[in-house]
């Protein structure tokens, strides 16, 4: 998704390269449009981090002001506000997502932990986004997660770790269209996604080439 780049008097300079930045285009042609459609799309460099701390503490309490959402409490919970969503983890764990800039995010977590027992880190560079959406992409994740993912178990606002394929994964349905996003480590992505263009051929006939 990005190639070298020259800065004027130091010579090249890397871009950062998101995990799945050579199937961009094969995900783009696995795409199937209609009643049965459904889309893959990979959202590169999302802010994440992974934020611990005891829910009950007023530690709490401040990094929720700072974040401006309340920590969710209940497993598959979500909450939102303004860039971030909060995620539910544990019972003392969270993953921040958020479209700001992820040292700021940490670093204003931290300053509201204000010293008190918890953790803040930026986990952004371990996991990469994929986004499944259209109305079969339900039924394409069916094929290989484990969880009851009809209406009436999962729906929009849900979050929960669970498995795709092999791969371990934060599940988040976005909406309902339905729109999934997927969370895996970086180093997992690449198997991800062309398992799921794998799944996802059947609605469009032959095999993507």
């Amino acid at each position: 998704m990005a190639e070298p780049t020259t800065d004027a008097g130091a010579g090249p300079v890397a871009l950062r390269r998101s995990p799945l930045a050579h199937l961009e285009k094969r995900m783009h042609a696995a795409a199937v449009t209609g009643a049965r459609g459904v889309t893959l799309t990979e959202w590169p460099f999302i802010a994440m981090v992974n934020l611990r701390v005891d829910p009950a503490s007023e530690a709490a309490g401040r990094v929720e002001k700072t974040l401006g959402a309340p920590l969710p409490r209940q497993c598959g919970h979500t909450t939102a506000a303004g860039p971030h969503t909060v995620c539910w983890l544990g019972p003392d764990e969270w993953l921040v997502l958020s479209q700001a800039d992820a040292t700021a995010v940490a670093a204003d977590a931290r300053k509201a932990l204000a010293g008190d027992p918890g953790s803040v880190v930026d986990v952004s560079a371990n996991r990469t986004t994929l986004e499944l959406s259209g109305p079969a992409a339900r039924e394409v994740l069916e094929k290989g997660c484990p969880l009851d993912l009809h209406p009436r178990a999962f729906g929009p606002g849900q979050a929960v770790s669970t498995t795709v394929g092999p791969v371990a994964v934060l599940l988040w349905q976005v909406d309902g269209a339905p729109t999934y996003r997927l969370f895996p480590r970086s180093s997992f992505a690449d198997y991800l996604a062309r398992w799921l263009i794998d799944a996802m051929s059947e609605y469009r006939g032959p095999e993507v080439p």
